[in-house]
């Protein structure tokens, strides 16, 4: 049977630096001391004598034995016991679609499973998606979102000082986060156990809702709905779309047979500007298991105009390219590119709203008639720095940034969030895909912030975090033009890694591009007291946050101010509450919200005079789970076979058991060093001073001297 845990058999040994040999001359030296000193005759009796020539004998030699620098080396041997992750999914499509029997065969299989293996001597954890320790015999299923990877992944992190053995994957296969579990690679074998049904339910569903985040008030705007289906085709389906209880438009939809999806676009005209809630439902069916996913909500922001942007290049590049395609991505842009040296000069009909300059002010003066018409514009801008910038000459732009480079040396860093900088909104699937671009570099040497600025990003150098500034703001509360800069190069790999990752769809690297550029163009902020979301929209499920910053007469930033915020839902229910704004930037905690559109007032006394503030926040419903009825076991079976495991049902548990006793895992052996130089243990020092002691205590009782 194999150990249930790590143990340790500590065995010691006395060393020293220089040979053994020299222990013999410091015996020799010990006892030609202790022979000389107590060779002559004395008042004391034969036997004492010997003794207190042993006394000096040890105390002489022992002192000798120290000038070799001995050391104790301690070996410490440990065991440690395979290890068996319990990975379950405990999302609500679990609950939802998973047939009675087998879940009540899981809820009472999985804990005896776990003991059984404790009893062969396997270290046995269970973790879900929404903790990271729980028992096997506590689940509840209630998770919103699935991401397997990531589940398969701390499994693997938290298990590094393991010996971990393998993963039991209990889920339904249907992933709605993250990466796709079968493009990653895991050292370790995967023994999935399929939830969920095989057979799809009869259903209809709405299983996407394609729009743009932002529309031109009095013009028609897109909403692609994405209609599922199973057991209706050959029929028909109601879709309707609804502002706020009243019906814009309903429409019947042919669901044709062979197919299990079929789009349909509404087009609707933008009213004023504002936030605007539009509800896509489709009508529920005689005969539907759920009605659950019928409806989504789209949130749009309806706003004046577009923005037109200037994207201006020192020379061709590849971050040209992305940027681009970033800024292209958002239908709110106009673009611009002008490259200098290359084509036509910029007309001077052009005129733009900000500028993005890519390696401007670029050493040898290129680009020089771009940037004096980007200066004469006075219009905010983006400064990404590369190495054709020419350091000296940003220096003195006053963008709020100092570089002062050490040659042509670069640090290769990735991105990591400032959550001081509430401005700049990241979720945490854009954080997620932050943390996976590869590494751009930087310029090395000393970047300092000044005039207010604030950094938005971080670098991060392989897995050690920084505060040095990677995405700075540089504008004060009410300076004109503002300005922010970006110190990577070659973030065009950032954006291509996370096409590649995610279907083509870079969305993480076109936010931040999109959110940089609305951040510069927003409308001076010369109000002493602003509170704002730290996200465009938040869901259900999310803890809904707020930003506030307070500034003194002269628009410097102050901090720990009281505020009192009103919040208001559509019901004209108000809730208040009143907090501070704490210097390390972290925002006011909600907590979750129902899905609606809420509008907030806030109120502050601020250097003896009243401010306010007010605006709206956005809360999705996104019932992800209910989306798809039919579960994924070929995902768990293709999983498992290339990690050399084997699919299981909830009914072979005690199979799976079996089989992994069967592999024969082998428990780890270890071994550790631990070198110690005798000289530092005290407790010798004063068994030596004892030792003297005693000597010294007898001759004066036998009367010697």
């Amino acid at each position: 049977m194999l150990r249930s845990g790590p143990s340790r058999a500590p065995l010691l040994l006395l060393s020293t630096a220089y040979s053994p040999w020299f222990i013999v001359l410091c015996l020799a030296v010990g006892a030609g001391y202790a022979a000389l000193l107590y060779s002559a005759r004395a008042p004391w009796s034969r036997a004492v004598n010997y003794a207190l020539a042993g006394l000096r004998f040890v105390v002489v030699s022992f002192l000798c034995f120290l000038l070799l620098s001995p050391f104790v080396k301690t070996t410490t041997t440990r065991t440690e016991a395979p290890t068996v992750v319990l990975a379950v999914d405990n999302s609500q499509s679990v609950s939802l679609f998973t047939p009675q029997l087998a879940l009540s065969q899981l809820t009472a299989g999985l804990p005896r499973l776990a003991t059984a293996l404790q009893d062969k001597g396997f270290r046995v954890e269970t973790r879900t998606l929404t903790q990271p320790a729980t028992a096997p015999d506590s689940l509840r299923f209630t998770a919103t979102r699935t991401d397997l990877n990531k589940l398969l992944a701390d499994s693997r992190e938290a298990n590094t000082e393991h010996n971990l053995a393998g993963v039991v994957l209990v889920s339904d296969g249907l992933v709605n986060q993250g990466q796709e579990p079968q493009f990653s690679e895991f050292n370790f074998p995967i023994f999935s156990v399929a939830l969920g049904d095989s057979i799809a339910k009869k259903d209809l569903r709405l299983t996407d809702l394609v729009y743009n985040r932002v529309a031109f008030s009095g013009n028609k705007f897109p909403l692609e709905a994405e209609i599922g289906y199973e057991g209706y085709a050959g029929g028909a389906a109601t879709v309707e779309v609804r502002e706020g209880g009243r019906v814009l438009e309903s429409r019947r939809v042919a669901l044709p047979t062979g197919r299990r999806r079929i789009k349909t676009t509404f087009q609707l005209t933008a009213p004023a500007p504002g936030k605007r809630r539009y509800e896509v439902r489709v009508l529920p069916q005689g005969g539907e298991f759920t009605t659950l996913n019928n409806a989504r909500t789209a949130f749009i922001e309806i706003v004046k105009g577009k923005l037109r942007v200037l994207l201006a290049g020192a020379a061709p590049h590849p971050d040209l390219k992305a940027l681009r395609a970033a800024i292209l991505a958002n239908n709110n842009f106009d673009l611009t590119l002008a490259v200098a040296g290359v084509g036509q000069p910029l007309p001077a009909s052009t005129s733009f709203d900000v500028a993005v300059l890519h390696q401007l002010p670029a050493r040898g003066g290129l680009g020089q008639e771009l940037l004096a018409r980007v200066r004469a514009a006075k219009v905010p801008v983006l400064y990404v720095l590369g190495a054709q910038s020419d350091y000296n000459a940003y220096n003195q732009l006053g963008a709020g940034l100092s570089v002062q480079p050490r040659g042509a040396q670069t640090d290769e860093i990735t991105p990591l969030p400032n959550p001081g900088f509430a401005r700049l909104p990241l979720d945490e699937e854009s954080r997620r895909r932050l943390g996976q671009y590869p590494p751009v570099p930087v310029p090395f040497g000393e970047v300092r912030l000044s005039g207010g600025a604030e950094a938005a990003l971080w670098q991060q150098v392989g897995r050690l975090p920084t505060q040095k500034p990677l995405l700075v703001f540089g504008s004060a509360a009410g300076a004109s033009p503002r300005a922010a800069t970006l110190l990577a190069e070659n973030t065009w790999q950032w954006r291509l890694e996370e096409a590649i990752a995610h279907d083509n769809r870079p969305e993480a690297y076109d936010r931040l591009i999109g959110r940089t550029l609305q951040l510069l163009t927003q409308n001076a902020n010369k109000k002493r007291l602003d509170v704002y979301p730290t996200q465009d929209a938040f869901g259900t499920q999310d803890d809904v946050t707020l930003g506030a910053e307070t500034y003194n007469a002269v628009f410097e930033r102050i901090y720990d101010q009281k505020i009192t915020l009103t919040r208001t839902d559509s019901a004209r229910r108000e809730r208040t509450v009143s907090f501070a704004n704490a210097a390390d930037g972290s925002p006011l905690h909600l907590g979750p919200l129902p899905a609606g559109l809420y509008r907030y007032q806030a109120r502050a006394t601020l250097g003896g005079q009243a401010q306010q503030a007010s605006g709206e926040l956005l809360v999705q419903n996104q019932p992800l789970e209910a989306q798809e009825s039919k579960a994924d076991h070929r995902l768990l079976a293709q999983l498992s076979r290339r990690s050399g495991g084997r699919l299981y049902y909830p009914s072979q548990l005690d199979k799976l058991a079996q089989d992994i006793e069967k592999a024969n895992f082998k428990p780890v052996l270890s071994s550790e060093e631990d070198l110690k130089d005798l000289i530092n243990l005290k407790w010798l020092f004063f068994a030596l001073v004892a030792l003297l002691a005693a000597e010294w205590a007898t001759r004066k009782y036998q009367g010697g001297v």
